[in-house]
């Protein structure tokens, strides 16, 4: 199916699932401890070895010797990989670092050996008795001494720099200026599902069980990374314990267990442990953010420009924190730069929002810097500044922007009107309180994607396509959009996904999961129902689907029946045409944030939190909510803990495990609430919807800085806003 006309009424609009809050289908397995992750698939393979992953103790440099004789020897030992012995490896399409290091070592905890034995504890315990030689060559492990070295570099979805107008001159020329840097840290996705990986081989084919989001993309980079036909890897992944983009990409557990499996010639599973998860994996790396914003005296936004800088390993990418402000405030004369400095750090990679999450927690705070310049309501200088096309490129109007709209709202539910603009001035208590808001933003990508739909004669439709499910409710609303579009309840409807033997769809990424997955599903429904029409001689422009039931004219057939002994079965995919191209698509919203900081001991306490959504048709309330309330955990962690330490000397991250690297729990989040405004956008698909799990967690960040600053009078432009960073600058105790 081609989509390249805006969508019109079709069943979809019926709202008798799509749209009603369901619990997830997947959950009873989930809270039952029955749903089958990777490293727990006994049943599919009953006896399998374990290999244990020994990682570099250096960060750049080389293995002068590896001795492996001691490990050998040691009880239960199968085999062990080393560069030396794994054959050519590639790097594949989607890894910037080599998932087997050796000689030469890129970054610290690069993985240059496996140890696998009988089990888990003799390959961890011979992995200890790997003995290498490194000789250490100095590395560029600190982005600030970088930044100055850093090159021009477009990140996924545009170019590196843009200009519009005169930014020079119109920066110099405004009555009212801000030029303000801010930094943000690099940070681990800390998923509880370890990456891990279960690899088995039957001649020359292999089979991996494995934690992964894109099941397409993975299985190609498999081979790729192997030298082996795609046609020759299966990729089975049909529960993962959270991802963030961490799992976009095979990592070395993958790989590994695979070369694992090959050399002891049975079956391998692979977990990385948690240190190696924060250093051998993907993190969202730090960026340094100079913000420039010129306006008239009435809060007219006349130059904006947003540069930035951030690292990566050698044919990395850059963190493109300027995107969104290519799009989201008016302004005549813009600019903005992407920088990247070359890093001997592990590799910087997607992480929830890329681009949006760390690009919005600096220009979100330079918004209300501008507006306490200007002396007016930071929504009210957004309001001003809002736009119905793409600043870059006038002639394309936003398909659907309800920015103002969410902005309004959550003021009226938040009672934004008892906020007092001075800041420091609010007490409770001990408590020095405030409040904070921030321009929520992301853009809806559009991506093909396929299905298989078949109905049987017991008249249930089972929906198979690649699909994953990360924890944000995939099953649920591609069962939803079966069951809509045939006419049954959900609970007619079984979904299987996560097998690179289904057809491709879209994979969990991007925040285009949810959209484009079911988008093909429909699709392949809408071949469903002509089949079935066909089948019984209905005409299908006049066949209704509903209660089980086709009908048409005065004939009504039960689905069970037309399907007959054999069933009927249908495939399509949905491809976007260039209505992507002829609207900027984007989701918007608004977060508010309300916190006390401890007046003595500068202790931060989040008390509420809302925030307000247009992201198109939401397809399950339920989960939508879930994941915006977890986006907005996440952030409120980017905003006030979470942060990788660097070793600038050795070149590691310090803090390499969930001792050390804090990430927000029940306690730190009060509560939450969350608004969806009503918007369908027939531009983005025949779903009419969009994205919505990313967008929860932009602006956040800069919300929770904002609501800090009206509280204690202290801005910090340094994240994550730590204690240390307020307490010798806070009000006198009166």
């Amino acid at each position: 199916m081609r989509f390249d006309t805006p969508a019109t009424t079709n069943p979809i609009d019926q709202l008798k699932v799509i749209g009603i809050p369901t619990d997830r289908i997947d959950g009873p397995l989930k809270t039952t401890g029955t749903a089958p992750y990777a490293y727990e698939r006994h049943d599919a393979v009953p006896k399998a070895a374990y290999g244990y992953v020994v990682g570099s103790a250096i960060a750049k440099g080389r293995i002068a010797s590896i001795d492996l004789a001691d490990a050998k020897a040691a009880p239960g030992v199968l085999a062990i990989v080393t560069a030396d012995n794994a054959g050519k490896l590639d790097k594949g399409n989607f890894n910037t670092a080599k998932l087997l290091g050796g000689p030469e070592i890129e970054h610290y905890h690069q993985a240059i050996a496996l140890v696998v034995a009988e089990t888990f504890e003799e390959a961890r315990a011979a992995a200890q008795l790997v003995r290498v030689d490194y000789v250490k060559a100095s590395g560029a492990f600190d982005l600030e001494t970088g930044k100055d070295s850093a090159t021009p570099a477009p990140g996924f979805g545009g170019p590196a720099d843009t200009a519009i107008g005169n930014f020079d001159g119109g920066f110099a020329t405004a009555p009212v200026k801000l030029d303000e840097t801010y930094t943000t840290p690099d940070q681990a996705h800390a998923m509880m599902e370890p990456h891990a990986s279960l690899a088995a081989w039957e001649g020359n084919k292999l089979t991996l069980w494995t934690s992964n989001q894109m099941i397409d993309w993975s299985t190609g980079d498999m081979a790729k990374t192997l030298g082996i036909p795609k046609e020759n890897v299966r990729l089975i992944s049909p529960f993962i314990g959270g991802g963030f983009g961490g799992k976009l990409f095979v990592r070395a557990d993958a790989v590994l267990a695979a070369l694992g499996a090959r050399a002891a010639r049975r079956p391998v599973k692979v977990a990385l442990p948690r240190p190696l998860m924060f250093n051998n994996t993907t993190h969202r790396p730090a960026t340094i953010q100079r913000i420039r914003i010129g306006a008239t005296s009435d809060g007219r936004i006349t130059a904006l420009g947003h540069e930035s800088w951030s690292g990566d390993l050698p044919d990395g990418g850059p963190e493109a924190a300027v995107y969104q402000t290519r799009l989201l405030y008016a302004g005549a004369n813009r600019m903005t730069a992407t920088r990247l400095a070359v890093l001997d750090l592990p590799e910087g990679n997607a992480m929830r929002a890329p681009g949006e999450a760390p690009g919005l927690m600096a220009l979100e705070i330079a918004m209300d810097e501008m507006a306490e310049k200007l002396r007016l309501d930071p929504i009210e200088f957004r309001i001003r500044n809002d736009t119905k096309v793409d600043p870059e490129n006038p002639d394309r109007p936003f398909s659907q922007r309800q920015l103002t709209e969410c902005l309004r709202i959550g003021s009226d539910r938040f009672d934004w009107s008892k906020r007092n603009p001075l800041p420091g001035r609010s007490r409770d208590g001990r408590w020095l309180t405030g409040m904070g808001v921030a321009a929520a933003f992301r853009n809806n990508l559009l991506t093909k994607s396929g299905a298989r739909v078949r109905l049987d004669n017991r008249g249930i439709v089972t929906v198979e396509t690649d699909m994953t499910d990360i924890g944000t409710g995939s099953y649920t609303i591609i069962a939803q959009t079966a069951a809509e579009m045939m006419g049954l309840p959900i609970d007619k409807v079984i979904v299987r996904l996560g097998d690179s033997t289904f057809p491709v769809s879209s994979g969990s990424g991007g925040q285009w999961g949810a959209n484009n997955s079911t988008s093909g599903v429909y699709a392949a429904c809408i071949k469903l129902r002509e089949a079935v029409t066909q089948k019984l001689g209905f005409n299908s422009a006049d066949a209704v689907f509903a209660d089980g039931q086709v009908r048409a004219g005065n004939r009504s057939v039960s689905l069970a029946e037309a399907a007959g002994e054999d069933g009927i079965a249908a495939e399509d995919i949905i491809e976007y045409g260039d209505l992507g191209k002829k609207y900027q698509q984007s989701t918007f919203g608004a977060h508010f944030v309300e916190v006390g900081v401890d007046a003595a001991t500068a202790e931060i306490r989040i008390r509420r939190m809302l925030a307000v959504c247009a992201a198109g048709r939401i397809l399950n309330p339920k989960t939508a909510r879930s994941q915006v309330i977890g986006a907005m955990t996440m952030g409120a962690g980017a905003a006030l803990m979470e942060e990788l330490v660097v070793d600038k000397r050795l070149g590691f991250f310090v803090n390499h495990d969930l001792a050390g690297y804090e990430v927000p729990v029940h306690a730190d989040i009060p509560h939450q609430e969350v608004i969806f405004l009503h918007e369908t956008d027939p531009m983005s698909s025949p779903m009419k919807a969009k994205g919505v799990g990313e967008l929860g967690i932009c602006g956040v960040g800069a919300a929770v800085a904002n609501a800090i600053y009206n509280a204690s009078g202290v801005r910090v432009r340094d994240y994550p806003i730590t204690l240390d960073k307020l307490l010798d600058r806070l009000p006198t105790i009166g």
